[in-house]
């Protein structure tokens, strides 16, 4: 007897997916191919040279010997990041697997694959040409850190800043980043289990997305407002949206930490480091109308604002217990901040410390 449950590629055509995000992908700055091959090894020795002032500045060390930073292109971001998503979206292959009654056809499964993997793919086109850098927590496999070589030079070019302390700034970031899944031993797996679980929970099967049609259509303009997290947060029931805000509070945490280390690294190992703060911070907010539509559509106003809102925590529990007890954050899931902490330090260092 054969086993007629669908695979992965039924409901998304991951090939598909790269093929279209490639396609659709801005090549980014124009380069010789001796200044590329330059900027690559320029970058790579950036993220090198970032491993001893960031262990310093945190007091978090990561065990062993760091594999080394991978420079990548935006077509490259696009299919590790579409891996990454495929290891995620699991939970909900088989979540909708199991809604026997109302799965289509094969066919209808093949021509739904097309349409959802060139979605994917056109979203994460978007995407490939904002990301500056990533620690890929690869659910599928072997974490990496990962700089995407035409994004660093377009916005360095853009903001008209020093090239080699922008890129060593760059990296201070990522490289905290690194520094806090691997110094952290349980962080990663307690994120992706997160993430897994909500991405699970909040992905309606065939027979309940007739149920939920309403309630979307009342709720589709809080995705332009910019108030919420943009589409994802449309189908969320109330205890699912408690649950994006415990994710969204672990988020800040990490995305404002390596801000506030990659600042305070500072000018004697990056010189032009407060003007390239103001200019960047002037850039997050997006350039044209598009692209602001776009971000408040995909949830990105909220990211702008897990940088703010967690290096502002982070400056304030530190002005309260001083470093060694702000690094309490990282002693177990129930020592990260909730929703609430983030904007009130306060309340997070009475919890923890007491």
């Amino acid at each position: 007897m054969t086993d007629s449950s669908p695979t992965a590629p039924a409901f998304v055509d991951w090939a598909f997916a790269k093929s279209t995000g490639r396609r659709l992908a801005s090549p980014g700055p124009t380069v010789s191919a001796a200044e590329a091959e330059q900027i690559v090894g320029d970058i790579r020795a950036a993220a090198a040279a970032a491993q001893g002032p960031v262990a310093e500045t945190s007091r978090l060390v990561a065990p062993g010997m760091a594999p080394p930073a991978q420079v990548i292109d935006r077509g490259t971001w696009i299919d590790v990041n579409l891996d990454s998503m495929s290891a995620l979206m699991t939970p909900v292959f088989e979540k909708v697997a199991a809604d026997r009654g109302a799965l289509p056809g094969a066919r209808a499964s093949a021509i739904g694959g097309k349409v959802t993997g060139g979605e994917a793919g056109a979203l994460l086109a978007f995407l490939s040409g904002k990301v500056l850098g990533q620690y890929d927590l690869a659910p599928q496999g072997t974490p990496r850190l990962l700089l995407v070589a035409p994004n660093i030079v377009a916005v360095q070019r853009e903001l008209e800043v020093d090239a080699a302390d922008f890129r060593a700034w760059v990296c201070m970031h990522e490289e905290t980043h690194r520094v806090q899944f691997t110094a952290v031993p349980w962080l990663r797996d307690h994120l992706i289990d997160r993430a897994q679980s909500l991405v699970r929970d909040m992905t309606p099967t065939p027979s309940e997305l007739t149920a939920r049609a309403k309630d979307l259509l009342t709720r589709l303009p809080e995705a332009f407002s910019g108030r919420g997290g943009g589409l994802a947060e449309l189908f969320a029931t109330p205890d699912q949206r408690d649950k994006i805000a415990a994710v969204g509070a672990v988020m800040s945490l990490l995305e404002g930490h390596a801000d506030v280390v990659m600042d305070e690294v500072g000018p004697a190992v990056i010189p032009t480091v407060a003007e390239i703060r103001s200019r960047f911070e002037g850039r997050r907010g997006g350039v044209g109308a598009l692209d602001r539509l776009l971000r408040r559509l995909l949830g990105l106003d909220a990211k702008l604002a897990q940088y703010r809102d967690g290096a502002k925590f982070v400056r304030g529990v530190r002005a309260q217990v001083g470093l060694d007890g702000f690094n309490a954050v990282w002693t177990s899931p129930e020592t990260l901040p909730r929703p609430a902490e983030i904007h009130d330090p306060a309340a997070w260092v009475a919890r923890v410390h007491g």
